[in-house]
């Protein structure tokens, strides 16, 4: 299967490492390495910081690092059209043992352009290719429509390598105890953030705190499970004279945006979910369970003409549990929930929908000047997504 289905939730703009090594600081002093001349520019906007009174509490054995992106960024259209931009910036944590992670507070520092962040574990590895990558471009990163532009992104939607992420009313978040993000010595950090032009072009400097615990601690390894599903919102009666209502001129205009990869994802996720493109506010992914899990916490993530989500396990059955049920989304409350664990065994089923509905338009900013279009899954904001989260314990894992 093509390693760019896989590439599915978007993101960009990445803070290097201004964290220490694991000290015995609960908060060490950013401390900057620069790898090449724009490292060591001198910076305008100070690092965000987390709010004292909103910090949660750190639990026995726990520390915090500190991550900040070294200088502003400025994003821009990557290819000169459309109104968004994802960049990319390799993070090294400096870790001199394994840890797990156990919890992350993303600090958007211009939260006007940052629409959200995904910090992706860079295994040991990997580390050469993503230093190649982040020296392929000027400035500080590198672009990384559909993920982080490494061979093999994501190659696995049922344990991919997310660390942590936010959005719109996303708040600080930790791990169930017991439980952590196993992250072995050497590796890097990507911290991804998709950047929304519609509210102009203003510099961002964001940061993010990790909480972290030494690999001694013998805690469960936690996992991120992706479902994503297909977007297939045609134009209403009345709101069709537009050329992009044409589902291929669609597409082609998402591929033109965001490259041919990411632009194909609306395609390629029939081979994931089956099925082929029919017109439908209401869509749908239904995927097996390949080995047994525990499911712990959910998240689902659409954009601006979301109006529903919905995440079920074993859909029509006496078993079927609704995990996560959002009857009007709310753009700006994307926050990842815990739940009373669900356990599911090979063969078992997760099912997420979404509906997406053409007449937010009249009522959103964001829309206005703009001709309808069918909307297919794209990286922008004004483009659409289905996607949920699921943070797993696989079985054969735990203690």
């Amino acid at each position: 299967m093509n390693n760019r289905l896989k590439t599915l939730a978007a993101a960009a703009a990445l803070v290097l490492c201004a964290g220490c090594a694991p000290s015995d600081k609960n908060d060490a002093a950013p401390t900057k390495t620069p790898t090449s001349a724009s490292d060591a520019a001198p910076t305008q906007l100070p690092v965000p910081v987390a709010d004292p009174k909103t910090q949660l509490p750190l639990r026995a054995g726990e520390k915090r690092m500190t991550l900040a992106m070294p200088t502003d960024y400025t994003p821009s259209a990557p290819t000169g059209v459309g109104t968004d931009d994802y960049r990319c910036f390799l993070l090294d944590p400096h870790l001199k043992q394994d840890v797990y992670l156990t919890g992350t507070n993303v600090l958007p520092g211009n939260p006007d352009v940052v629409h959200h962040v995904i910090l992706f574990r860079v295994d040991p590895a990997q580390v050469a290719e993503a230093r190649a990558k982040d020296a392929s471009e000027d400035g500080e990163g590198w672009t990384c429509f559909g993920g982080t532009g490494l061979r093999g992104d994501f190659s696995n939607v049922d344990d991919a390598n997310w660390l942590g992420a936010w959005a719109p009313g996303g708040k600080e978040s930790e791990t169930r105890p017991g439980y952590g993000v196993h992250l072995a010595q050497g590796s890097r950090i990507i911290m991804q953030v998709h950047y929304n032009l519609l509210v102009g072009d203003s510099p961002d400097r964001s940061a993010a705190q990790v909480r972290w615990r030494p690999g001694t601690a013998h805690l469960d390894p936690i996992h991120t499970f992706l479902m994503p599903a297909p977007v297939e919102l045609p134009c209403r009666a009345g709101h069709d004279q537009s050329p992009l209502c044409d589902r291929d001129a669609a597409v082609a205009d998402v591929k033109a945006r965001f490259g041919q990869g990411p632009g194909s994802t609306a395609d390629l996720l029939y081979f994931l979910c089956g099925g082929k493109p029919h017109p439908s506010e209401v869509t749908s992914c239904t995927r097996r369970v390949q080995q047994p899990m525990t499911i712990l916490g959910v998240a689902g993530h659409m954009h601006l003409l979301g109006r529903w989500i919905k995440i079920e396990t074993n859909p029509g059955t006496p078993e079927a549990r609704t995990i996560l049920d959002i009857p009007i989304w709310d753009f700006d409350n994307q926050g990842a929930k815990p739940i009373t664990p669900v356990h599911l065994d090979t063969w078992d089923t997760v099912k997420v929908t979404c509906k997406h509905v053409q007449w937010l338009r009249d009522k959103l900013p964001s829309f206005q000047g703009q001709d309808e279009r069918y909307v297919v899954w794209g990286e922008g904001t004004t483009d659409e997504m289905c996607l949920g989260m699921l943070q797993v314990a696989f079985d054969s894992e735990r203690s």
